[in-house]
C-alpha cells in the first residue's frame, strides 16, 4: 500500500469535518470543533505546519559511512525510530462512525508497538476512553502512554489507577487541553494547573510522568519543579488558541533552558513527515509525536495503514540521516538545519 492509496481508502470514512488532505496542514479544517480543527480560526494549526517548513536541511555527505541508528531509548525503554503516535479521545465525535474508541485503540497501540514504537492514547468526559485506552495499552503490554486531561484531582486520581493497570511505561497529562470547551465550568473545576496542584498529580503516579501543553521557558520550569520526567512542547495541535507561536519557534529555547537537567523533550504540532522528525531533533527535541495523520491511517486500512505511515516516516527520517551527516540520533545537531 502506498501512502496516496491510504489517503484514498480513508476519505470516506472521515466523517464530515476531516478531508484526509494530501497535506494535513491544518487548512481545510480550520475552525471545526468537534473535528480535528480548532476552536477560533486555527491560524495556529496552519502555522504550526508551515515554521517545520520554513527550516530547511544542511546537506553534508563527507562523514564515514558506518550505517544507520534511528533507534531511542526514553525511560529505559528502546524503541525503533523517535517518534509516537499521538493522543486523541472520542473518535466517533472527532472523525467518522467507522471506528470507537476500542477499536480504534486497539488498532492504533498494536499495531506502533508491533512497529517499534508505542502510542499515546485520549481521554475524554466518557470514562469508557480511558478504559479503552488502558485496555489496549495493557494487551500491547504496557507498550503506549496513557494520557489524561486536566481534571479535578480526584478525578485524575481515578484515571491514574487505569494507568497503572495497564503496565504502561510512562503516563501523561494534556494541560494545554485546558483550553478545550467541554472543560468549561465543570464541577469540581478541571482546566489550568498550579504547580503545586500538578505536583499532587505527579506524585499520583509511581510511572514517570509526561507533562504535555508546554509552550514557554517558564512553563517548562515550572513542569520541571513539579517533578515531572519529560514535556510535550505542544499547543493542542493549535485548536486551543489563536495566535500562538509555533511549536517550531518556541523549541530552541526551551530545549536550551533545559539542556543538562536530564529532562526529556518531546514535541508536536504540524510534524508530518520524516524529515520534519529530522528538524525537530536537530533543534532540540528527544523525539516526537504525531497525532492527525495517525488517525487517517487507522481509517483508511487499519493496522496496515499505521504500518505503512510508520514505514514512510522511517525512511525520509533515515534519507535525511544520511544526507546530513548524522549515523544515529545523538549525531543529529542544531548545524543540520537552517532557520
Amino acid at each position: 500500500m502506498t501512502y496516496q492509496e491510504l489517503l484514498d481508502a480513508a476519505r470516506p470514512h472521515m466523517g464530515k469535518y476531516c478531508k484526509a488532505c494530501p497535506v494535513c496542514n491544518g487548512v481545510a479544517c480550520r475552525s471545526s470543533i468537534p473535528g480535528p480543527g480548532a476552536k477560533g480560526v486555527g491560524d495556529t494549526a496552519i502555522r504550526n505546519y508551515q515554521k517545520w517548513q520554513d527550516v530547511r536541511l544542511n546537506m553534508d555527505t563527507l562523514f564515514a559511512n558506518t550505517g544507520t541508528d534511528t533507534s531511542l531509548t526514553l525511560f529505559g525503554k528502546t524503541f525503533r525510530y523517535p517518534f509516537f503516535a499521538g493522543p486523541v479521545g472520542a473518535v466517533n465525535l472527532h472523525y467518522g462512525e467507522k471506528y470507537n474508541d476500542v477499536t480504534y485503540n486497539d488498532t492504533l497501540v498494536s499495531a506502533c508497538a508491533q512497529a517499534g514504537i508505542a502510542a499515546f492514547t485520549g481521554d475524554g468526559t466518557d470514562p469508557n476512553v480511558m478504559q479503552a485506552a488502558t485496555q489496549a495499552i495493557a494487551a500491547a503490554g504496557g507498550v503506549g502512554v496513557p494520557t489524561v486531561k486536566p481534571w479535578n484531582i480526584d478525578t485524575i486520581r481515578e484515571k491514574m489507577a487505569l494507568a497503572a493497570a495497564s503496565g504502561s511505561f510512562a503516563v501523561a497529562m494534556d494541560v494545554d487541553a485546558a483550553g478545550l470547551p467541554f472543560l468549561k465550568g465543570m464541577t469540581p473545576p478541571a482546566g489550568a494547573k498550579s504547580v503545586e496542584e500538578l505536583a499532587q498529580v505527579v506524585a499520583a503516579t509511581d510511572k514517570p510522568f509526561i507533562v504535555k501543553g508546554v509552550m514557554t521557558v517558564k512553563g517548562a520550569l515550572k513542569a520541571q519543579q513539579a517533578g515531572a520526567a519529560a514535556i510535550v512542547v505542544s499547543n493542542h495541535g493549535g485548536r486551543v488558541l489563536d495566535q500562538c507561536p509555533a511549536t517550531a519557534e518556541v523549541l530552541p529555547e526551551i530545549a536550551d533552558a533545559l539542556a543538562g537537567s536530564g529532562m526529556k523533550i518531546l514535541v508536536d504540532g504540524g510534524i508530518r513527515t520524516g524529515t520534519d522528525v529530522f528538524k525537530a531533533l536537530a533543534l532540540g527535541a528527544d523525539g516526537v509525536l504525531i497525532c492527525r495523520p495517525f488517525v487517517t491511517a487507522v481509517y483508511g486500512s487499519g493496522a496496515e495503514g499505521v504500518q505503512c505511515y510508520i514505514a514512510k516516516l522511517a525512511g525520509e527520517l533515515e534519507d535525511a540521516m544520511q544526507m546530513c551527516g548524522a549515523t544515529c540520533l545523538a549525531d543529529i545537531t542544531r548545524d543540520m538545519v537552517r532557520v
